[in-house]
């Protein structure tokens, strides 16, 4: 099966929302979270989604049944990132193409951003596309960093940073395109060596760079694209950012 398809992470309870709903069925302007999230996946022109399921899996499936071409992937157990793009396998192993992965509580998510990751992946066909952003205030975010001809070679998490590497402006945002079949195989690569005892999907780039598979990361998130939802602070100002765009289109 050829096509676009997307992963949409959406198993989080979110405790420090302090609410006992799913994180990504917290209104925002009177929607969903991950509403938005699907609107912009739909018009980048996504073919297939993906939604990864865990805490409430019910609620968020009931919520979502009237969306079209969306399937669901069970994470009864929250493993990390890369354990949830896992339990998609199934919808995976016959798929060839571009597989969009996304957060579904970053309701700012752009399709115009969306769009452009898969131009590219089609375009260059590498293993894996990553979006990142320029920010001035990379604090507590991934770095990218790229060699002298400004070549991707690897995400720097903020604690692992030098202060050289702290000094980089431009940061993964947990957005990628990766070639499905390779994705599959690095899957099986990923390690819980870490402190949370996890699987990141912020791994599957750089095993596939040291598999000598192409890897580009592309800077085209806008700010507005970093404002995920953790906290109740945090969605006030998604809902201000939300309200600005408005009142400008």
């Amino acid at each position: 099966m050829s096509g676009r398809l997307a992963i949409v992470l959406a198993a989080g309870k979110g405790t420090r929302m302090e609410l006992e709903i799913p994180k990504v069925l917290v209104s925002a302007c009177g929607r969903p979270l991950i509403d938005y999230v699907l609107d912009a996946v739909e018009q980048a022109g996504i073919d297939r989604t993906i939604v990864v399921v865990g805490y409430q899996a019910n609620d968020v499936r009931a919520a979502l049944s009237q969306r079209k071409n969306v399937s669901f992937a069970l994470q009864a157990a929250q493993q990390g990132t890369g354990h949830a793009v896992q339990m998609c396998r199934d919808q995976l192993v016959d798929h060839r193409g571009a597989v969009l992965v996304l957060t579904g509580d970053s309701p700012l998510t752009q399709a115009s951003s969306l769009r452009q990751l898969l131009e590219l992946f089609e375009s260059h066909q590498p293993a894996c596309v990553l979006g990142t952003l320029i920010t001035d205030d990379p604090t507590g975010l991934g770095r990218v960093v790229r060699d002298e001809e400004g070549r991707f070679v690897a995400i720097v998490e903020d604690q692992d940073a030098s202060d050289q590497q702290k000094a980089i402006q431009e940061v993964n945002m947990s957005t990628y395109v990766f070639d499905c079949q390779r994705l599959i195989l690095a899957l099986d690569q990923l390690q819980n060596n870490n402190s949370q005892g996890e699987l990141y999907v912020t791994d599957v780039p750089g095993i596939l760079q040291a598999a000598g598979h192409q890897v580009e990361a592309l800077a085209c998130l806008q700010p507005c694209e970093a404002l995920s939802v953790n906290n109740l602070a945090q969605l006030e100002i998604v809902e201000a950012e939300m309200r600005k765009q408005a009142c400008e289109s």
